[in-house]
């Protein structure tokens, strides 16, 4: 009787296990490790160095006395340096609103109208990223010089002023904003489209309703992937503004370099990424919603 009672409990125990049983892949935790040492060193180690700069005190031309000093973070409050945060910050917001001017319309036409040569335009976009990023500002400065034919012929002088740091941010950042747009556009339904204008929609309401819905994670994706390093941009401001219209990375750099002022130039480094952290959380949460919906 003992043995007939414990058989029931025998038998049930593979079938609990079974209930338990998860068919979620099980990777190794040391595949991580890579990422992990790449991540400390590259990231965590120069940060953690940041905020030891920050919080030091200056003393002399280049000398530092580490200790726990916050005036550096108070000296960013001033209306000399928050007028160069805001005219970073609206710049780069124009810019990527100018790239989706200029990317969106580009990439929709690539997607829904190329078939047989939708590669070769992708290649061609993709091109300039093929030549050093030096390179293709000072090719920019050539093309809008004041003895240039853009000035001669056609009396678009603008080199060292705003209008040739927007031009320089639109040119240099535009494939980062054009590819996941057109990622998102490859794989829309265009019988949707069509489905919409047989019931009576027009082009610009099917448009507005169905495809800038389904591609805005891929939009919001290339905003972010272009605004956030237009933010800390050093090199475009410095060429075609001609050290008239700097950024918060010119400031940073001349805190560096010239200044030899280590404690502010890593104070206003960690106020620029607190001030994007903004635009990270945003990114993360329309790339969960992305992968939710599947859009």
């Amino acid at each position: 009787m003992a043995v007939a009672e414990k058989t029931p409990d025998v038998a049930a125990a593979p079938a609990a296990t079974r209930r338990r049983r998860s068919f979620r892949p099980h990777y190794p935790a040391w595949l991580l490790a890579p990422s992990l040492l790449y991540y400390t060193v590259f990231f965590l180690g120069p940060m953690a160095i940041l905020v030891a700069f920050s919080l030091a005190t200056q003393q002399g031309f280049g000398g530092l006395k580490y200790g726990f000093d916050t005036s550096q973070y108070r000296q960013i409050g001033s209306s000399l340096y928050l007028t160069i945060f805001e005219r970073t910050l609206v710049m780069a917001a124009l810019g990527t609103v100018a790239t989706i001017a200029v990317g969106y319309p580009l990439a929709y036409w690539m997607a829904r109208y190329l078939s047989t040569y939708k590669m070769l335009a992708l290649l061609l976009i993709v091109v300039p990223f093929w030549t050093s990023f030096l390179i293709r500002t000072y090719a920019l400065k050539i093309i809008l010089d004041p003895h240039g034919y853009l000035a001669r012929d056609l009396g678009i002088n603008i080199l060292y002023t705003k209008y040739a740091v927007a031009v320089g941010l639109v040119y240099n950042y535009l494939p980062l904003f054009i590819l996941p747009v057109f990622a998102s556009l490859e794989r829309m339904d265009w019988t949707l489209i069509e489905a919409a204008t047989d019931l009576g929609a027009r082009p610009f309401t099917a448009f507005r309703e169905i495809t800038l819905r389904l591609t805005l994670p891929g939009v919001v994706t290339g905003a972010l992937l272009v605004f956030i390093p237009m933010t800390g941009e050093y090199i475009i401001p410095n060429i075609l503004g001609g050290g008239n219209y700097e950024f918060v990375g010119n400031l940073i750099g001349d805190q560096f370099n010239q200044a030899q002022n280590q404690p502010f130039g890593s104070a206003l480094s960690i106020g620029l990424m607190a001030a994007l952290s903004v635009f990270v959380i945003a990114y993360i949460l329309v790339a969960t919603k992305e992968e939710q919906f599947g859009a």
